[in-house]
Order: structure tokens, then sequence, then C-alpha cells
């Protein structure tokens, strides 16, 4: 099994999870929205690196003192991270329990692609952008319905407390009402920590246009 990685950020305190951490970013993404902050997950002209779990496992053991004194570990983002459920789950059995794994995801998978990690992941970072489902279209291009279900599948196993719950100020698609909307949504499902942020949109990129130049991105190769 291999992986296409879009690169990976050693050492990053503080912005992924708790302790030290090693961002990894997986190609591709199952959204579409207007304003892409990582276009280069999408870009078939963009480099990117194939890695097996124990490749990487191998690639990122140099980190591991440092995941040991500070409580840290991997961070999986991307793109969709989910999209490569089955590579985390393996990736877990090489490196064993002692690193935390962390998920960077926007939850709109399959909810047996959530499933299949829940066993193995630490903290879920989960940028939902907007709980009102026409917003979350007109901005992604996509349902949000799965994005629900898998909230509230982390919430029916007692998991919110490992989640952090991103919701985005998208200039030209919600403001401060929305968020407040958004973010009493999320509450009352129980997940308790927010984070309320603004998109930087002069580096974020249009994700749409790329897709229109270059294809969309292939299909998740392990399916449901």
């Amino acid at each position: 099994m291999k992986a296409e990685i879009s690169g990976i950020s050693r050492l990053r305190i503080g912005i992924d999870g708790g302790g030290v951490t090693t961002l990894v970013g997986f190609m591709y993404c199952p959204l579409e929205c207007e304003i892409c902050l990582n276009p280069q997950t999408l870009s078939r002209s963009y480099p990117r690196w194939e890695y097996t779990p124990a490749e990487l496992y191998n690639e990122l053991r140099k980190d591991g003192l440092y995941f040991l004194a500070t409580g840290g570990g991997v961070t999986f983002g991307g793109g969709e991270p989910l999209l490569n459920h089955q590579f985390i789950k393996e990736f877990r059995g090489i490196c064993g329990d002692q690193w935390k794994i962390n998920l960077e995801t926007c939850l709109n998978v399959p909810s047996s692609f959530l499933e299949n990690v829940i066993p193995v992941v630490d903290e879920y970072l989960i940028d939902i952008k907007d709980m009102d489902p026409e917003r979350y279209f007109r901005y992604t291009g996509k349902d949000n319905s799965r994005v629900l279900e898998n909230l509230q599948i982390l919430s029916g196993r007692g998991l919110s407390g490992r989640a952090v719950i991103r919701i985005p100020e998208i200039p030209g698609y919600n403001g401060p009402e929305d968020i407040s909307k958004s973010e009493a949504a999320v509450r009352e499902l129980g997940f308790d920590r927010v984070d309320i942020f603004k998109y930087d949109v002069y580096h974020g990129k249009r994700k749409r246009n790329l897709q229109n130049a270059e294809g969309d991105p292939p299909a998740d190769r392990h399916g449901e």
C-alpha cells in the first residue's frame, strides 16, 4: 500500500495538536471549496512523493524523541487524510502507541472511513466550514450530511472531548451571526472545544478554477 504525500513539515509546536508534531499532507480532497488554502494537494503538476506506511515511519522516526518528550506525534492533513484511512491504520500498527496520531479533516467522507481509524486516532481537528447546508454547499460544492453523520458518530462514541471544531469566517460566505449558529449547533452535539478563525483570502487559492484546469482528483483507492 502506498499513499501520495504532498509534503512533510517537521517539528511544529502548538499548531496541529499537543506537543511537538510533524505534519504529513496527503494529496486530494472530496470538496470543491471556492477558496482553498492548500491548492497544491489538488494539482496533478505539483510534486508529490509516494510512501508505504513503513517508509513513512522510517522517515519520521528521526522525530520520535521529540514526540515522546512532549507528548506529540504525527498529524495527518491534506487534502483529506481520511481518503487514506487504511494507510493511517497500518501506520499506527508500525509506530505503536507512544506517538499520538492527529487528523486534520473536513469529515466529509463515508462513515466507514472514519470508523476504520477511530481505534488509532488520538485527536481530531475538524474544519466544518459552516453547519448551514445551503451555505456549505454554496462554498464547497458538496452536501454536508456526511459531516453531520460523522460528528454524531464521534459524539455518540464519547469522543467529542478529543475533537477541536474549527469554524472559519469565510469572506463572502458567512459572518458572525452565521458562525454563532454553527457554534451552537456543534455544542448541542456535545463538542466544547471550538476554534473560530478567519480565512486569509489573499493566501487562499480558488480550488474550483484549479480543478477545472487540471481535472478532478481520483476517487479513494481503498473503497468504502
